[in-house]
Protein backbone atom coordinates (compact mmCIF):
# COMPACT_ATOMS: atom_id res chain seq x y z
CA UNK A 1 0.00 0.00 0.00
CA UNK A 2 1.38 3.82 -0.88
CA UNK A 3 1.60 6.55 1.61
CA UNK A 4 -1.70 7.91 3.13
CA UNK A 5 -1.41 11.51 3.49
CA UNK A 6 -2.51 12.84 6.86
CA UNK A 7 -2.02 16.62 8.28
CA UNK A 8 -1.28 17.27 12.07
CA UNK A 9 -2.47 20.02 13.78
CA UNK A 10 -0.99 19.48 16.28
CA UNK A 11 -1.88 22.00 19.64
CA UNK A 12 -4.56 24.36 19.22
CA UNK A 13 -3.44 27.46 18.51
CA UNK A 14 -4.66 31.56 18.78
CA UNK A 15 -6.20 31.41 15.43
CA UNK A 16 -8.28 27.70 15.52
CA UNK A 17 -10.66 28.70 12.55
CA UNK A 18 -6.93 28.29 10.21
CA UNK A 19 -6.60 24.74 11.17
CA UNK A 20 -10.19 24.15 10.03
CA UNK A 21 -9.72 25.56 6.85
CA UNK A 22 -6.80 23.72 6.18
CA UNK A 23 -8.20 20.63 7.38
CA UNK A 24 -11.15 20.92 4.67
CA UNK A 25 -8.58 21.61 1.84
CA UNK A 26 -6.94 18.42 2.66
CA UNK A 27 -10.01 16.68 2.39
CA UNK A 28 -10.73 18.45 -0.61
CA UNK A 29 -7.20 17.13 -2.09
CA UNK A 30 -7.98 13.65 -0.58
CA UNK A 31 -6.11 13.68 2.71
CA UNK A 32 -6.60 10.21 4.36
CA UNK A 33 -6.93 11.69 7.95
CA UNK A 34 -6.51 14.98 10.36
CA UNK A 35 -5.08 14.77 13.71
CA UNK A 36 -5.06 17.22 16.67
CA UNK A 37 -2.63 17.18 19.93
CA UNK A 38 -2.30 17.72 24.04
CA UNK A 39 0.36 18.29 26.47
CA UNK A 40 -0.92 20.77 29.13
CA UNK A 41 -2.87 23.68 27.41
CA UNK A 42 -5.57 22.85 24.68
CA UNK A 43 -7.15 19.25 24.56
CA UNK A 44 -7.11 16.84 21.69
CA UNK A 45 -11.05 16.19 21.16
CA UNK A 46 -12.73 19.16 21.31
CA UNK A 47 -10.28 20.29 18.36
CA UNK A 48 -11.29 17.48 16.62
CA UNK A 49 -14.91 17.20 16.90
CA UNK A 50 -14.83 20.79 16.06
CA UNK A 51 -13.10 19.86 12.59
CA UNK A 52 -15.02 16.83 11.93
CA UNK A 53 -18.30 18.92 12.40
CA UNK A 54 -17.16 20.76 9.41
CA UNK A 55 -15.49 17.80 6.79
CA UNK A 56 -17.10 14.58 5.75
CA UNK A 57 -15.05 11.91 5.05
CA UNK A 58 -11.35 13.22 6.53
CA UNK A 59 -10.84 10.50 9.21
CA UNK A 60 -10.28 11.95 12.41
CA UNK A 61 -7.58 10.96 14.80
CA UNK A 62 -5.98 11.74 18.16
CA UNK A 63 -2.48 12.00 18.21
CA UNK A 64 -2.71 11.64 21.13
CA UNK A 65 -4.51 11.60 24.10
CA UNK A 66 -3.03 11.45 26.94
CA UNK A 67 -3.43 7.89 29.16
CA UNK A 68 -3.29 9.35 32.36
CA UNK A 69 -5.51 12.32 32.04
CA UNK A 70 -8.62 10.06 31.81
CA UNK A 71 -9.83 6.92 33.14
CA UNK A 72 -10.17 4.15 30.12
CA UNK A 73 -13.61 4.90 30.64
CA UNK A 74 -14.24 8.06 29.91
CA UNK A 75 -11.49 7.60 26.53
CA UNK A 76 -13.59 4.60 25.81
CA UNK A 77 -16.66 6.91 25.89
CA UNK A 78 -14.70 9.88 24.13
CA UNK A 79 -14.11 7.36 20.96
CA UNK A 80 -17.37 5.73 21.18
CA UNK A 81 -18.74 9.49 20.82
CA UNK A 82 -16.42 10.74 18.75
CA UNK A 83 -16.90 7.93 16.06
CA UNK A 84 -20.80 8.23 16.55
CA UNK A 85 -21.55 11.57 16.06
CA UNK A 86 -18.63 11.87 12.74
CA UNK A 87 -20.23 8.50 10.77
CA UNK A 88 -17.35 6.03 11.98
CA UNK A 89 -14.26 8.39 11.34
CA UNK A 90 -12.07 8.13 14.73
CA UNK A 91 -9.34 6.91 15.69
CA UNK A 92 -8.13 6.33 19.20
CA UNK A 93 -4.33 7.98 19.46
CA UNK A 94 -3.30 7.05 23.12
CA UNK A 95 0.07 7.69 24.93
CA UNK A 96 1.29 8.15 28.63
CA UNK A 97 2.93 11.38 27.76
CA UNK A 98 6.57 11.55 29.83
CA UNK A 99 6.86 11.84 33.83
CA UNK A 100 7.65 15.38 34.01
CA UNK A 101 3.78 16.17 32.55
CA UNK A 102 2.57 13.10 34.01
CA UNK A 103 3.27 13.89 37.67
CA UNK A 104 3.70 17.63 37.38
CA UNK A 105 0.52 18.39 35.46
CA UNK A 106 -1.81 15.71 35.95
CA UNK A 107 -0.54 14.40 39.33
CA UNK A 108 -0.65 10.72 38.41
CA UNK A 109 2.19 8.38 39.29
CA UNK A 110 4.10 7.41 36.47
CA UNK A 111 4.60 3.89 37.60
CA UNK A 112 5.19 1.18 35.16
CA UNK A 113 4.15 1.97 31.43
CA UNK A 114 3.72 -1.24 29.66
CA UNK A 115 2.34 -2.87 32.51
CA UNK A 116 -0.59 0.32 32.57
CA UNK A 117 -0.71 0.42 28.64
CA UNK A 118 -1.59 -3.10 28.31
CA UNK A 119 -4.29 -2.57 31.24
CA UNK A 120 -5.37 1.01 29.48
CA UNK A 121 -6.20 -0.58 25.90
CA UNK A 122 -7.31 -4.15 27.14
CA UNK A 123 -10.48 -2.14 29.42
CA UNK A 124 -10.73 0.56 26.56
CA UNK A 125 -11.77 -2.62 24.15
CA UNK A 126 -13.55 -4.33 26.42
CA UNK A 127 -16.02 -1.58 27.55
CA UNK A 128 -16.28 -0.86 23.22
CA UNK A 129 -17.09 -4.48 22.40
CA UNK A 130 -20.23 -4.59 25.03
CA UNK A 131 -19.80 -8.05 25.32
CA UNK A 132 -20.50 -8.16 29.75
CA UNK A 133 -20.04 -5.54 32.27
CA UNK A 134 -16.79 -4.38 32.39
CA UNK A 135 -15.18 -6.11 35.17
CA UNK A 136 -11.14 -5.73 35.70
CA UNK A 137 -9.21 -6.27 38.81
CA UNK A 138 -5.33 -5.52 37.78
CA UNK A 139 -2.33 -3.79 39.24
CA UNK A 140 -3.02 -0.18 38.13
CA UNK A 141 -6.48 -0.11 37.68
CA UNK A 142 -9.36 -1.83 39.85
CA UNK A 143 -12.72 -2.03 38.43
CA UNK A 144 -14.98 -2.13 40.29
CA UNK A 145 -12.99 -0.26 42.84
CA UNK A 146 -12.41 -2.62 46.15
CA UNK A 147 -9.76 -0.56 48.07
CA UNK A 148 -9.53 -0.10 51.59
CA UNK A 149 -11.63 3.22 51.04
CA UNK A 150 -14.79 1.51 49.07
CA UNK A 151 -18.17 2.26 49.35
CA UNK A 152 -19.24 -1.54 48.41
CA UNK A 153 -21.65 0.03 46.44
CA UNK A 154 -19.73 0.08 42.73
CA UNK A 155 -21.20 -3.10 40.56
CA UNK A 156 -19.41 -3.61 37.07
CA UNK A 157 -21.42 -1.86 34.08
CA UNK A 158 -21.80 -1.43 30.74
CA UNK A 159 -21.30 1.09 28.05
CA UNK A 160 -25.07 2.56 28.05
CA UNK A 161 -24.62 3.60 24.02
CA UNK A 162 -23.72 1.18 21.26
CA UNK A 163 -21.04 2.12 19.65
CA UNK A 164 -20.64 2.51 15.38
CA UNK A 165 -17.80 0.20 15.77
CA UNK A 166 -16.72 -2.11 18.53
CA UNK A 167 -13.31 -2.26 16.57
CA UNK A 168 -12.42 1.87 16.46
CA UNK A 169 -8.77 1.45 15.57
CA UNK A 170 -6.10 2.15 18.53
CA UNK A 171 -2.77 3.71 17.69
CA UNK A 172 -0.21 3.63 20.64
CA UNK A 173 2.74 6.78 20.28
CA UNK A 174 5.55 4.95 21.59
CA UNK A 175 9.50 5.18 21.35
CA UNK A 176 11.07 2.61 23.10
CA UNK A 177 11.73 -1.08 21.78
CA UNK A 178 9.59 -2.52 24.33
CA UNK A 179 7.29 -0.12 24.11
CA UNK A 180 7.20 -0.16 20.16
CA UNK A 181 6.63 -3.95 20.60
CA UNK A 182 3.61 -3.73 22.82
CA UNK A 183 2.34 -1.28 20.00
CA UNK A 184 3.01 -4.30 17.49
CA UNK A 185 1.06 -6.63 19.86
CA UNK A 186 -1.74 -5.07 21.11
CA UNK A 187 -2.58 -1.91 19.16
CA UNK A 188 -3.92 -1.52 15.15
CA UNK A 189 -1.27 0.91 14.64
CA UNK A 190 2.13 2.82 16.18
CA UNK A 191 2.45 6.77 16.25
CA UNK A 192 6.47 7.09 16.07
CA UNK A 193 8.02 10.92 16.68
CA UNK A 194 10.98 11.31 14.69
CA UNK A 195 11.19 8.48 12.35
CA UNK A 196 13.19 8.18 9.97
CA UNK A 197 12.78 4.85 6.98
CA UNK A 198 17.07 4.97 6.41
CA UNK A 199 16.90 3.94 9.97
CA UNK A 200 14.17 1.58 10.53
CA UNK A 201 16.41 -1.40 11.71
CA UNK A 202 16.21 0.08 15.21
CA UNK A 203 12.96 -1.25 15.42
CA UNK A 204 13.34 -4.11 13.41
CA UNK A 205 13.91 -6.27 16.51
CA UNK A 206 10.20 -4.49 17.87
CA UNK A 207 8.61 -5.40 15.10
CA UNK A 208 9.62 -8.00 14.08
CA UNK A 209 6.55 -10.51 15.38
CA UNK A 210 3.53 -8.24 13.32
CA UNK A 211 2.56 -8.57 10.48
CA UNK A 212 2.69 -5.02 8.50
CA UNK A 213 -0.59 -5.78 6.15
CA UNK A 214 -2.61 -5.68 9.65
CA UNK A 215 -0.89 -2.56 11.09
CA UNK A 216 -0.57 0.62 10.61
CA UNK A 217 3.06 2.94 10.88
CA UNK A 218 2.04 6.22 10.96
CA UNK A 219 5.14 9.30 11.59
CA UNK A 220 4.25 12.70 11.64
CA UNK A 221 6.67 14.69 9.91
CA UNK A 222 7.20 18.14 9.88
CA UNK A 223 7.14 19.99 6.39
CA UNK A 224 8.51 23.01 5.61
CA UNK A 225 8.07 24.01 2.20
CA UNK A 226 11.04 26.26 0.88
CA UNK A 227 13.89 26.57 -1.79
CA UNK A 228 16.46 26.93 0.60
CA UNK A 229 17.48 23.83 2.32
CA UNK A 230 19.37 25.36 5.23
CA UNK A 231 16.94 28.04 5.82
CA UNK A 232 14.03 24.86 6.25
CA UNK A 233 16.15 22.83 8.25
CA UNK A 234 16.87 25.87 10.63
CA UNK A 235 13.23 25.84 11.57
CA UNK A 236 13.04 22.61 12.66
CA UNK A 237 15.71 23.16 14.63
CA UNK A 238 14.45 24.46 17.48
CA UNK A 239 11.82 21.70 17.82
CA UNK A 240 14.35 19.01 17.49
CA UNK A 241 16.36 21.30 20.39
CA UNK A 242 13.59 21.60 22.56
CA UNK A 243 12.63 17.39 22.48
CA UNK A 244 16.16 15.67 22.49
CA UNK A 245 17.42 18.73 25.09
CA UNK A 246 14.36 19.85 27.17
CA UNK A 247 11.52 17.03 27.19
CA UNK A 248 13.11 15.05 30.31
CA UNK A 249 16.11 15.20 32.80
CA UNK A 250 19.59 13.46 31.77
CA UNK A 251 19.37 10.43 31.99
CA UNK A 252 15.65 10.20 31.64
CA UNK A 253 14.71 11.67 28.20
CA UNK A 254 13.27 8.95 25.78
CA UNK A 255 13.81 11.51 22.70
CA UNK A 256 17.62 11.95 23.82
CA UNK A 257 17.53 8.39 23.85
CA UNK A 258 16.06 8.14 20.37
CA UNK A 259 18.33 10.28 18.59
CA UNK A 260 21.41 8.09 20.12
CA UNK A 261 19.84 4.92 18.84
CA UNK A 262 19.84 6.72 15.66
CA UNK A 263 23.62 7.34 15.70
CA UNK A 264 23.72 10.98 16.66
CA UNK A 265 25.34 9.95 20.55
CA UNK A 266 27.94 13.27 20.24
CA UNK A 267 25.03 15.88 19.20
CA UNK A 268 22.56 14.69 21.39
CA UNK A 269 24.44 15.13 24.21
CA UNK A 270 25.75 18.22 23.56
CA UNK A 271 22.21 19.51 23.01
CA UNK A 272 21.04 18.57 26.23
CA UNK A 273 23.68 19.73 27.96
CA UNK A 274 23.20 23.48 26.22
CA UNK A 275 19.52 23.59 26.65
CA UNK A 276 19.42 22.39 30.55
CA UNK A 277 22.15 25.10 31.25
CA UNK A 278 19.44 27.17 29.96
CA UNK A 279 21.08 28.08 26.55
CA UNK A 280 18.49 27.36 24.86
CA UNK A 281 19.38 29.37 21.56
CA UNK A 282 22.78 27.45 21.09
CA UNK A 283 21.51 24.14 21.49
CA UNK A 284 18.86 24.93 18.25
CA UNK A 285 22.07 25.84 16.23
CA UNK A 286 24.14 23.33 17.98
CA UNK A 287 21.32 20.90 16.12
CA UNK A 288 23.92 19.92 13.53
CA UNK A 289 21.86 19.10 9.89
CA UNK A 290 22.68 15.27 10.08
CA UNK A 291 19.99 14.70 12.30
CA UNK A 292 17.77 17.62 11.25
CA UNK A 293 17.58 16.56 7.99
CA UNK A 294 15.18 13.46 7.49
CA UNK A 295 12.91 15.74 9.06
CA UNK A 296 12.96 18.89 6.44
CA UNK A 297 11.28 18.52 3.34
CA UNK A 298 13.37 20.62 0.84
CA UNK A 299 12.50 22.43 -2.85
CA UNK A 300 10.14 20.09 -4.83
CA UNK A 301 12.32 17.63 -6.50
CA UNK A 302 14.17 16.53 -3.25
CA UNK A 303 11.12 16.65 -1.45
CA UNK A 304 9.38 14.22 -4.03
CA UNK A 305 12.22 11.84 -3.45
CA UNK A 306 12.47 11.94 0.20
CA UNK A 307 8.65 10.70 -0.11
CA UNK A 308 9.44 7.76 -1.99
CA UNK A 309 11.88 6.45 0.84
CA UNK A 310 8.57 6.26 3.02
CA UNK A 311 6.64 4.15 0.79
CA UNK A 312 7.53 0.54 2.17
CA UNK A 313 7.03 1.79 6.16
CA UNK A 314 4.59 4.48 6.01
CA UNK A 315 0.97 1.85 5.70
CA UNK A 316 -1.02 4.55 7.19
CA UNK A 317 -1.06 8.34 7.01
CA UNK A 318 2.35 9.56 7.31
CA UNK A 319 0.90 13.01 8.93
CA UNK A 320 2.23 16.64 7.70
CA UNK A 321 3.03 18.38 10.60
CA UNK A 322 2.82 22.51 9.21
CA UNK A 323 6.08 24.20 10.71
CA UNK A 324 4.19 27.45 11.55
CA UNK A 325 1.14 29.22 10.08
CA UNK A 326 0.43 27.13 7.52
CA UNK A 327 -1.90 28.33 4.27
CA UNK A 328 -3.96 26.12 3.22
CA UNK A 329 -2.04 26.06 0.10
CA UNK A 330 0.71 24.36 1.35
CA UNK A 331 -1.51 20.88 1.04
CA UNK A 332 -1.14 21.11 -2.48
CA UNK A 333 3.08 21.14 -2.35
CA UNK A 334 2.79 18.18 -0.26
CA UNK A 335 -0.03 16.56 -1.98
CA UNK A 336 2.29 16.76 -5.00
Amino acid sequence: MGVRLGLNLGYWGANPADGVAVAQHAESLGFDSVWTAEAYGSDAVVPLAWVGAQTSTIRLGTGIMQMPARTPAMTAMTAATLDLVSGGRAMLGLGLSGPQVVEGWHGQPYGRPLEKTREYVEIVRTILRREAPLEHHGAHYDIPYRGPDATGLGKPLKLIVHPRRADIPIYLAAIGPKNVALAAEIADGWLPIFFSPERIDVYGEALAGRDPSGFDIAPTVTVVVGDDVDACRSVVKPMLALYIGGMGARGRNFYNDLACRYGFEGPAKEIQDLYLDGKKAEASWSTRSPCAGPRAASPSCSSRGRTRGWAPWSSAPSSARPSSSWPSSCCDDVHR
